[in-house]
């Protein structure tokens, strides 16, 4: 696992280059946390995507639909 870890941190470091340090901080641990969900949802964002939705509008509709999800990863 931590060869995955270490690609998974370059990856977000690299998509997330202008996030200040602490938020980005943050991301990577709840990633970390449970990479499943955050990979479900990059999946359902592209395919919003590809369907010809703009980007912005389809990562909050799908973060909305996980938003329990993501606020119990944050309390823990």
């Amino acid at each position: 696992m931590a060869i995955q870890d270490f690609l998974i941190n370059q990856a977000l470091k690299w998509k997330m280059k202008d996030v200040p340090e602490e938020q980005r901080e943050m991301i990577m641990n709840l990633v970390k946390k449970n990479p499943e969900l955050f990979k479900k949802i990059g999946e359902e964002v592209d395919r919003r995507v590809k369907g010809g939705e703009q980007q912005m509008k389809a990562t909050m509709e799908v973060m909305k639909k996980y938003r329990a999800e993501l606020a119990e990863l944050v309390q823990k």
